[in-house]
């Protein structure tokens, strides 16, 4: 939706990064995390854990997408886990790895242009 297209009455609530600049220490945080998923071999990763059936996904399951050896794979999930995107437990021989959520929403709520946890938000749908 266009800034025109809002009405005068309506509230829009803005993300952090809009309404005010974000502390030091927030941001470091953020940057370790912009920065992990900035490699696309890693972002994708990070959508076939997210993606897969039951929410997790072992090594075996996911290393077969990517034309790379499986240190370079392991490496690229060690640096997501590094920056609280992942965790993993290993079981037997395999390690699974699931998408920490409050992670991806820490992410997301800096970047949308909404808030939506606010009850005054009213926006135009025509």
């Amino acid at each position: 939706m266009s800034n025109q297209s809002r009405t005068p009455r309506e509230k829009v609530c803005c993300s952090p990064l809009m309404r005010a600049p974000l502390s030091a220490d927030h941001t470091i945080g953020l940057a370790h995390m912009f920065k992990a998923l900035s490699d696309p071999v890693r972002l994708r990763l990070l959508s076939l854990v997210a993606s897969h059936q039951g929410g997790e996904a072992c090594v075996c399951d996911i290393s077969g997408s990517f034309d790379l050896s499986q240190p370079t794979i392991s490496h690229h999930l060690k640096v997501l886990r590094q920056a609280g995107l992942l965790d993993c437990e290993r079981r037997g021989t395999w390690v699974y790895y699931w998408v920490i959520p409050s992670a991806l929403q820490q992410l997301s709520s800096v970047l949308s242009a909404v808030d939506p946890t606010a009850d005054d938000v009213a926006l135009v749908t025509s």
